[in-house]
């Protein structure tokens, strides 16, 4: 054994023989002077988690799409079939009450009409020739008859302005036919008003109420906000098929609609709005996006539904 190497130095081995280690050890304790730190920043942080998930709530939106619709506005139909000649308006044009808009091929109607006026100055002509002549003046009561008869149906074939107004959006163009009762273009009078139509899930009905701010986003126009009051609320909740229906196959055909709907109705204050300190005016059919907030849940009884069965026993 004097040739083999101990396992232990020999500075333990001569303490060991001492009775020093009779003596006993001490625990190793390694505390730096971070770690009291972080506990106390940790247990702070647990203790504000806890305490806002006892005082803070969530908030519950009803959101759907909605859509402007220009009240006071008018289409002007095709009342005759026929070929388009000339549109004489554009759109944002403002024209007078009896102004002509849109003109319709009408070569029979203003041959016909042509030919009654010349009939009409010959026996005009053999009239003032001889007063008494009575088959003169019979032959221009008919023919006066006649040329009101063929004036008349010629101005079917001219679109007019019912009304002083602006022109909205022109559907048609030069060249093309129009079956009877075909929309040629819209006018919108002068005292239009301006509203907005939010279709929101039929299940939150019970919810809305008039009074309740609504809040929208234009289309091309995002995290620009704007909050209305709600008018009124429909008393029905419906299916897509109704709604578009309601708004219109021109403007429900462009939204994307689906489930049990509820029609939520504001009148914008004004007709136009500003945006980066530009005024733009609201167009009829203008898509957007709306929410309401219909109610607020405590995040504690979130986080533990059982919660809400115990506070509604205790109430």
């Amino acid at each position: 054994m004097q040739g083999k190497t101990s396992l232990f130095r020999k500075e333990a081995l001569e303490h060991r023989r001492n009775g020093a280690a009779q003596e006993g050890g001490d625990v190793l304790r390694i505390a730096p002077s971070w770690s009291q730190a972080v506990y106390r920043l940790l247990l702070a942080i647990f203790c504000a988690v806890v305490l806002f998930c006892a005082i803070g709530s969530v908030n519950e939106y009803a959101t759907g799409p909605a859509v402007v619709r220009i009240v006071g506005k008018t289409t002007l139909a095709a009342e005759t079939a026929g070929l388009v000649a000339t549109v004489e308006v554009q759109p944002g044009q403002r024209v007078e009450k009896g102004q002509r808009l849109v003109t319709f091929a009408s070569r029979e109607e203003t041959s016909l009409l042509e030919r009654l006026d010349r009939e009409f100055e010959l026996q005009l002509v053999r009239f003032l020739r001889d007063p008494e002549d009575a088959t003169a003046r019979q032959a221009l009561t008919t023919l006066r008859a006649d040329r009101e008869l063929a004036q008349a149906r010629l101005d079917q074939r001219t679109l007019k302005a019912p009304f002083t107004g602006v022109v909205g959006d022109v559907r048609i163009q030069p060249g093309q036919y129009l079956p009877v009762g075909t929309p040629v273009l819209s006018l919108v009078g002068p005292d239009s008003q301006a509203s907005l139509i939010a279709l929101l899930p039929g299940y939150y009905r019970p919810f809305l109420q008039p009074g309740m701010p609504l809040r929208v986003e234009l289309d091309g126009f995002r995290y620009d906000y704007r909050e209305f009051t709600i008018d009124s609320v429909g008393n029905q909740v419906v299916g897509p098929g109704e709604v578009r229906r309601y708004l219109g196959m021109e403007v429900g055909d462009a939204l994307s609609l689906e489930g049990p709907l509820v029609l939520v109705k504001v009148r914008l204050p004004a007709a136009a709005f500003i945006s980066e300190g530009r005024e733009l005016e609201y167009f009829d059919g203008m898509s957007a996006r709306a929410e309401v907030r219909v109610r607020s849940e405590n995040m504690l009884r979130l986080i533990i539904p059982g919660l809400r069965r115990l506070g509604s026993h205790d109430s």
